[in-house]
């Protein structure tokens, strides 16, 4: 399997570092960090809700609101799009 940017491109295949590296990446900086301490590997991420990340995480609501809306639902729909 070909990797983009040292992770897998199938979220389903990323383990935990490559969760935080992603949301490093996009800018999260402060909040890629909850993800480790979760431990919410890509399966994981590819199973939370937007209530997960709102409250599961610990994280102040703007930027949860983001990380959800612009990164894991998108996430989410490309991966069924892909395995459907």
């Amino acid at each position: 399997s070909s990797v983009e940017n040292g992770r897998p491109p199938d979220p389903a295949d990323w383990a935990v570092i490559d969760v935080v590296n992603y949301f490093r990446t996009a800018g999260f900086e402060e909040q890629a960090s909850a993800f480790q301490e979760q431990e919410i590997d890509g399966k994981s991420l590819l199973l939370m809700t937007r209530n997960d990340v709102l409250t599961g995480l610990s994280l102040k609501l703007g930027p949860a609101l983001k990380i959800y809306e612009y990164h894991v639902k998108p996430l989410q729909t490309q991966h069924l799009k892909n395995n459907s």
